[in-house]
């Protein structure tokens, strides 16, 4: 049944009257009385009972009308909805990702985006990059930040891939580490040092991402966290690779130094969706945030 037509039928029912349905309508009378004509044709039975002076709802007219109403009234709150979503006055937008990117530059884009549309829900979750990927293929994230890697790529035919920055490994050694006063270090100096590593798998990535083939490093400990990570290198026990993006976080007590060009190793970080997959006016605000955040983050990086 057209809408319009129980939009006419409502109006000439609150005015009991065709020819001031159809001025508020800005219909012509006729009009008004053929589209009344084709609602009564449709639901089988006369709605109104033409009188000498306006109309009066039959019996079938007085049930018609609250179900009209009704259906109105849910079209106009959807109507209404979805307005506010595009203009984000409501909605949600539900963010995935890896932990170093949670350090600073996914923070920094959430809290400007919450400033500037502070009536959607937010939720922000933060995992590897294979279990962020599988979120948003399953539906459970609207959106992730993820790195890429030599050893897995992703799968770009699956995922719409938005690139924000290319970030640098550093090498975290403690203040009164022997090269704790150079810029730059050679991998080839850190031969004899022993590595800080996250875990003996997870942390295998992103040394062989990470480290010239050839070079082996000694690893004596294992710190799943980044706190007690820096902790160990802070105390002298030994070094470790920090990714720039975790930099913000890293203690007073140790230094990072840039790695030299022929040993540097660099990940490019992406906002990851479903491709094909239709963005929601909420995602491609946020992507605009993230990549504000991902500019100052550039700018912030010390020149070599």
């Amino acid at each position: 049944m057209d809408t319009q037509l129980l939009e006419v039928f409502r109006t000439v029912a609150q005015y009991g009257s065709i020819t001031a349905a159809a001025r508020r309508l800005s219909f012509t009378q006729s009009a008004v009385s053929r589209q009344i004509a084709t609602l009564e044709a449709e639901v089988g039975a006369r709605v109104f009972d033409r009188l000498p002076r306006g109309v009066t709802l039959t019996e079938e007219g007085r049930t018609l009308l609250p179900h009209a109403e009704a259906v109105l009234d849910r079209l106009a709150t959807a109507r209404r909805d979805l307005g506010e979503l595009a203009g984000l006055g409501r909605g949600r937008l539900r963010v995935g990702a890896f932990p170093t990117a949670v350090a600073a530059l996914v923070p920094q884009a959430l809290a400007s985006f919450r400033d500037a549309y502070p009536d959607v829900d937010l939720s922000l979750v933060e995992g590897l990059t294979p279990v962020l990927l599988e979120r948003l293929a399953a539906g459970d994230a609207d959106i992730a930040v993820v790195s890429s890697s030599p050893t897995g790529s992703i799968d770009s035919t699956a995922f719409e891939l938005h690139h924000l920055l290319d970030e640098r490994l550093l090498v975290a050694v403690s203040r009164d580490h022997r090269l704790a006063r150079r810029r730059t270090v050679r991998l080839a100096e850190l031969a004899d040092d022993p590595f800080i590593v996250g875990s003996a798998t997870a942390e295998d990535t992103l040394l062989r991402a990470s480290l010239p083939s050839g070079f082996q490093p000694r690893i004596d400990i294992v710190a799943a966290e980044w706190t007690g990570k820096l902790g160990c290198v802070a105390a002298g026990l030994g070094v470790a690779l920090v990714p720039a993006l975790a930099a913000r976080g890293a203690p007073a007590d140790i230094s990072l130094l840039r790695l030299h060009a022929e040993d540097e190793s660099i990940r490019q970080i992406f906002a990851a969706t479903v491709a094909g997959r239709t963005k929601p006016p909420a995602l491609t605000r946020f992507l605009t945030h993230l990549n504000e955040a991902a500019d100052a983050f550039e700018r912030s990086k010390p020149r070599a």
